[in-house]
Order: C-alpha cells, then sequence, then structure tokens
C-alpha cells in the first residue's frame, strides 16, 4: 500500500493534490501544458500505479495544464527514441523499443489497474495518447477540446499501442480505423455526438464540474466504488491484456526500421 505523502511529491510531470479523498492529477511539463517525451512518457505510468496503490484515495480527477491535455513534442525524434536524460551511456535503438515497449503497457494497464472512478477533465487538444482520458470512466471535455492520433500512422509508425484498441471500440470499427489512418481531428461536439465524452463545458467550468461531479460519487461506500470500478474496466483490460503488447511489438519493428533508415 501507498500513503499520499509518499508519492505526492515524487513526478516532475504529474502533480497531484487531494481533498477528502478525491485526488487530482494534473499532467504538465514545468507548469505548463505537457509535452509528450521521455520523462513522462516513463513517469506517468508509475504515477498511476502510485495512485492505484493507496486505498485512501476515492475517486480520481486526470486533467492537464493550459490548452493542451497532451501536446506533441517539438524535438526531431519521438519519445521513444530518446534515453533517460540521466543515463551516461549510449543506447542502441533496440534497447530503446524495449523500454517503450516495457513502459506503454503499464501506462494503460496500471490506469486501469485504479480501483476507484475516474473522471477525465480534457483540457484542449489531446493530440498525443488520446486514448488515456478516454479509458476513464467519465469524460468530461472544454470547448476546446479536439482528439487526434498525431503521433503514429500520420508519422509513419502503426497505430499500435493502444489506440488501436480504444478508439474502433469507443467509435465502432469503421470508424474508429478511419480515424487512426487518416489523422482526422476530432472536436468536441463531435466527441459528444460519438459518445467519446459525456460533456461539453466552458473551459472555466471544467474543472469545477469534475469536482462536483467526484464529490457526488465519493459520498458511495469505499466497496461500492472499488468494485463497480472493477465491473466497469474488466472487459476494457482483458482486450488491453490480450492485444496491447502485440500492438507495441509491431509498432516496434516499423519504429525500429524507421530509425536505422535515418541513421543510414
Amino acid at each position: 500500500m501507498k500513503r499520499f505523502e509518499e508519492y505526492a511529491n515524487k513526478y516532475e510531470t504529474v502533480r497531484m493534490e487531494r481533498r477528502d479523498g478525491i485526488l487530482q492529477a494534473t499532467l504538465h511539463t514545468g507548469g505548463q501544458s505537457m509535452v509528450w517525451a521521455e520523462i513522462p512518457h516513463r513517469e506517468v505510468g508509475y504515477a498511476f500505479a502510485d495512485i492505484g496503490s493507496d486505498p485512501e484515495n476515492k475517486v480520481v480527477i486526470l486533467t492537464g495544464t493550459g490548452d493542451a491535455f497532451i501536446a506533441r513534442g517539438p524535438g526531431p525524434k519521438p519519445p521513444w527514441a530518446m534515453p533517460p536524460e540521466d543515463s551516461d551511456r549510449e543506447w542502441d535503438v533496440h534497447e530503446l523499443w524495449d523500454k517503450t515497449y516495457w513502459e506503454g503497457k503499464r501506462l494503460l494497464m496500471n490506469l486501469l489497474d485504479i480501483e476507484v472512478p475516474v473522471i477525465s477533465a480534457v483540457n484542449g487538444s489531446a493530440r498525443v495518447h488520446s486514448e488515456i482520458p478516454l479509458l476513464c470512466d467519465i469524460v468530461l471535455a472544454d470547448e476546446g477540446t479536439v482528439f487526434q492520433d498525431g503521433g503514429h500512422f500520420p508519422r509513419g509508425i502503426p497505430s499500435a499501442d493502444g489506440v488501436h484498441i480504444v478508439f474502433p471500440l469507443l467509435m465502432g470499427w469503421n470508424r474508429g480505423r478511419y480515424f487512426l489512418l487518416t489523422g482526422q481531428e476530432i472536436d468536441a461536439s463531435q466527441a459528444l455526438d460519438l459518445g467519446l465524452v459525456s460533456e461539453v463545458l466552458p473551459p472555466d467550468k471544467l474543472l469545477p464540474r469534475a469536482w462536483e461531479l467526484a464529490e457526488q460519487l465519493a459520498k458511495q461506500p469505499t466497496l461500492n466504488l472499488r468494485y463497480t470500478r472493477v465491473a466497469l474496466t474488466m472487459h476494457l483490460k482483458r482486450m488491453l491484456q490480450d492485444y496491447l503488447g502485440y500492438g507495441l511489438a509491431v509498432e516496434g519493428l516499423a519504429a525500429v526500421q524507421q530509425e536505422l533508415r535515418r541513421g543510414s
């Protein structure tokens, strides 16, 4: 078991606060919108594990900072091609992808292993790992939210590290595959119509509404909260268990080929 004091200030890219059993986890990079890079790729899954290991958490709110839930990094290389900043040795491309494989599985599985309701409050664009907020039990979006899978197929990498499961499941197979293959952008109103989100709110109303819902849920008995979350995520966890690792493997084959060609 974990205690809040043990992990509240542990992570560089996840800011945490808790009140009356409701934990808010805010993704960020230096206090601004999270830029997806090596550090958040490494940290966020472990943050989910710590949150899920704390029996004092009754409801979790997951949100971002600024005008993007997660923003795509500006660098020439994707996060998987970047060794840890504190590493003092050279990493070859196969080691880098093995690291990504390890972290990628835990990123989503640890989120689903949080055994209390999770509410996502999606602030602005979610163009990278947009499946993360959609795996939450209640999904709220602000009026400027845009969903896209901008980091995979349009950039030469298979859409296969979780998005290949989540979007066809939520949108229907044909619409989901179209979304992934074309780099389609889905705005907040479209997301509401498609059932990806449950409410669309003005930006200044987003977090207050998330807290309102969290406080409503937190009134329920602890076992009701925990076991309902377990029941509602069983099918998702089974699908991820069956297909996430394989998806990361085929994504890795294409990524390694791309990196080797870049270096040749």
